[in-house]
């Protein structure tokens, strides 16, 4: 098979969400409208809407591992985007599977809680997921309750926190670490990006919209595309999030649910 080829594959390890917003079906849905062929491993099989989660049935963790090695067997993956894990067992199989691919760019999006607050993993998770898998990462992105759980620290209510927060976050392993500011109150949502000892804001204006089901994956498997397709961290985080903020200004062209509704993937290339 040609490695030169202009379509770059992309990997999504996450859980299932039957909604379409989240999870797996966003992380295709993603890859696709960046341009790249998307490929998925299923962690977990969830019950949710876009009013909140039921229930949540995790898979075998040698199981959720043996579809990750058939991947790599035959497909040359360009970049791999980890959403949900579940549950330490998972956690440990998931990074024994990719440990071998160590030279293919690893975004870890840590899904903790649901958008309606049903958590997502399971707390003896977290210390397997700081221990196996965030040193096999690129590039991890959680969001200020994310952060300070990884941290076992109040959450950021500020901007001097969260990037001090950001800073120690890669002391646990990861290259990379992009804390997002959706959590803050105002009316701008920065994100703060630090890699290699730089520190770099991301300033945006809040869109007001209840259709934010998804942001974070989507958000996680735009950016694990777009160093897919080889461009640098800043100019990754850059488009990701310009595609995000469209996809969010967007959404109200959609029709799906009564809760938080899901962004519109496909904003840039569905027209009237």
């Amino acid at each position: 098979m040609s490695t030169n080829s202009a379509i770059r594959n992309v990997l999504s390890i996450a859980g299932s969400d039957p909604s379409g917003g989240a999870g797996i079906q966003a992380d295709l849905k993603t890859f696709a409208a960046r341009g790249c062929y998307g490929m998925a491993a299923i962690t977990a099989l969830t019950a949710q809407n876009t009013q909140g989660v039921s229930a949540v049935q995790a898979l075998d963790p040698e199981f959720v591992a043996e579809q990750i090695r058939m991947v790599f067997a035959d497909v040359r993956v360009d970049a791999v985007k980890i959403g949900m894990i579940a549950n330490a067992g998972i956690a440990r199989a998931v990074a024994d599977a990719l440990r071998p691919h160590q030279g293919v760019a690893i975004v870890i999006d840590p899904v903790m809680i649901a958008k309606g607050g049903a958590p997502l993993l399971d707390p003896k998770a977290i210390e397997v997921l700081k221990r196996d898998l965030l040193p096999l990462a690129s590039l991890l992105t959680p969001n200020l309750p994310e952060a300070a759980a990884l941290l076992g620290e109040p959450e950021a209510r500020e901007r001097t926190v969260m990037g001090a927060q950001a800073n120690r976050l890669t002391t646990l392993g990861p290259r990379a670490v992009l804390v997002k500011g959706g959590h803050l109150v105002g009316e701008q949502s920065p994100d703060v990006l630090v890699s290699e000892g730089q520190v770099t804001w991301f300033e945006a204006v809040r869109i007001k919209t209840a259709n934010t089901h998804g942001t974070g994956c989507s958000l996680s498997s735009a950016l694990a595309a777009e160093l897919a397709k080889g461009r640098s961290l800043e100019d990754s985080v850059h488009a990701a999030k310009d595609w995000l903020a469209g996809a969010v200004r967007m959404s109200d062209q959609l029709s799906v649910g009564a809760g938080h509704g899901p962004v519109h993937h496909f904003h840039a290339l569905w027209r009237d």
